[in-house]
């Protein structure tokens, strides 16, 4: 699969919109994709981070031109017109024709959407601020906000496919693996995070430093996180000397520092979703206007704190810091709630949608006859199924020939570069496909369930367009097939109880 990826960075961007899609892109790389980012803007380092990574990148001249602006808030980010962008990127993807294209850019909107779409297949657009219309097929929106459900009205095609909230958050691999293993905060404050974001051009990370530098606070340990390119980094490292507090530059550890911390400061935008991932409780600064819906919706939800005050910055964070430091009960709770919302399985979510799992999906044919008995005897996938005898070679010879043959049941094999992986099975009745599957026993294929789920639904999206809901059953006793659905999104139905008498 082929993907391009439209996003830039700058001092007046930030980088959030650049490290949430290199985040998807690595998720992507990993199954098999093809990764092109293409930017106008891209400070060095993160140009250097792309290449490291092993993705592919295209540069567009950022020399900016004389052609007007179009009417959007945030034209002036991209210093050209969108048909002169249009055009450029047009150019950076003429070598072959891209299954998707990620767009996460506040300046462009339906007509750039539009002209791309001409030689691509599909486009998904990032946004959050639902400020314009857009032409795509798939829209993610991983913000909470209590009418996310309607802001995209009118502004989307009437087959765009909506991924909305932080079930969605674009969060590297590590969120998810400590949010599996540590448990909601309690207890006193013993370390805090200051953290504003990549580039914090307003220094926002300075006044918190000066409102903490004012609370007298005996064995609380302080975290200050920064950019390379922040604009007053000795200023801040000099601060933090002074003041007894550790300063850490670009640093990779943000996940451990975040699982480490008690209490963090910080801005809106991916990082409130990292804190809420990781159950820290969070002081959260409105420090663009586009921010300020998305961090008042989620702090009314308890996911974070966010103080609503007109006085100086620092005396602001001095004194909520110290009444969160003081408020046990509150912490506990907005850990506890941010954890329940967020678990850092976004990419694998949004992956699923994509239809790239790794996992090519085909239908079994007569070839797959024995395998497939095999297979289905095997003690392992007896001991799941709803039928767990053994099946004689006559039985499965009857069923499978029925099945083959039926237009309301579909029985496909995945496969990845390497070998098989899993059988699914689609059962029809009227729209609804009840579905089963497993991995092939003893292939080394654990950990794979997820991919082979999201593949097999994907090929039923793309084959089958009569089946419209799919629906799983699993006993009582199959913890981990539950676990798989519930985190693949499906919701459950009925619950039915059996006794032995």
């Amino acid at each position: 699969m082929k993907i391009a990826i439209r996003t830039d960075a700058s001092s007046q961007i930030g980088t959030g919109h650049f490290m949430r899609c290199l985040t998807l892109g690595d998720g992507l790389k990993i199954r098999g994709a093809r990764i092109r980012f293409v930017s106008r803007y891209l400070p060095e380092h993160l140009q250097s981070m792309l290449i490291a990574k092993g993705h592919e990148l295209v540069l567009l001249d950022s020399v900016k031109n004389d052609m007007p602006l179009d009417e959007l808030a945030h034209a002036h980010w991209l210093g050209v017109s969108q048909d002169q962008d249009a055009a450029d990127s047009i150019q950076a993807l003429s070598d072959g024709i891209w299954d998707w294209i990620i767009v996460d850019h506040y300046a462009l909107d339906s007509r750039w959407e539009t002209t791309l779409r001409k030689s691509n297949k599909k486009i998904l657009v990032i946004d959050d601020i639902a400020d314009r219309h857009h032409d795509c097929d798939m829209l993610l929106d991983q913000n909470y906000y209590s009418d996310m459900e309607t802001r995209y009205f009118a502004k989307i095609p009437a087959h765009c496919h909506l991924l909305l909230g932080p079930r969605y958050a674009l969060l590297r691999d590590e969120f998810k693996r400590l949010h599996d293993q540590i448990e909601p905060r309690s207890g006193s404050v013993k370390r805090i995070l200051v953290f504003f974001g990549g580039i914090d051009a307003d220094n926002y990370t300075g006044r918190a430093i000066e409102a903490l530098s004012g609370i007298v606070m005996p064995g609380v340990n302080v975290d200050v996180v920064i950019g390379a390119q922040h604009p007053c980094r000795e200023q801040i490292k000099e601060t933090c000397t002074q003041q007894g507090f550790i300063c850490h530059v670009q640093t990779d550890r943000i996940a451990e520092l975040m699982s480490s911390a008690d209490l963090a400061i910080g801005a809106g935008g991916v990082s409130t979703w990292e804190r809420c991932c990781l159950g820290l409780p969070s002081l959260v600064i409105c420090i663009a206007d586009n921010q300020q819906k998305q961090i008042a919706d989620a702090a009314l939800e308890g996911f974070l704190y966010s103080p609503v005050s007109k006085s100086d910055l620092a005396d602001t964070i001095k004194y909520h810091t110290k009444a969160l430091i003081e408020n046990d009960y509150l912490r506990r709770f907005i850990s506890y709630r941010a954890m329940q919302a967020i678990d850092g399985r976004g990419v694998l979510r949004i992956i699923s949608q994509l239809g790239c799992s790794g996992i090519v999906m085909r239908k079994a044919n007569e070839v797959d006859s024995d395998n497939l008995f095999e297979w289905r005897n095997h003690p392992s996938i007896r001991s799941v199924s709803r039928n767990g005898e053994v099946i004689t070679w006559e039985e499965h010879q009857k069923w499978f020939a029925s099945v083959i043959a039926s237009n309301d049941r579909v029985l496909l094999i995945g496969q990845d570069s390497e070998a098989q992986v899993g059988v699914v099975r689609f059962d029809k009745s009227e729209d609804c496909a009840e579905i089963s599957l497993y991995l092939i026993p003893e292939a080394n294929r654990s950990g794979q369930g997820r991919n082979l789920l999201s593949s097999a639904e994907h090929w039923i999206k793309e084959n089958r367009p009569d089946i419209k809901y799919i629906r799983a059953i699993v006993r009582g006793n199959n913890a981990q097939s539950q676990r798989l659905f519930l985190e693949s999104g499906y919701q459950i139905d009925f619950v039915h109880y059996l006794k032995k008498l």
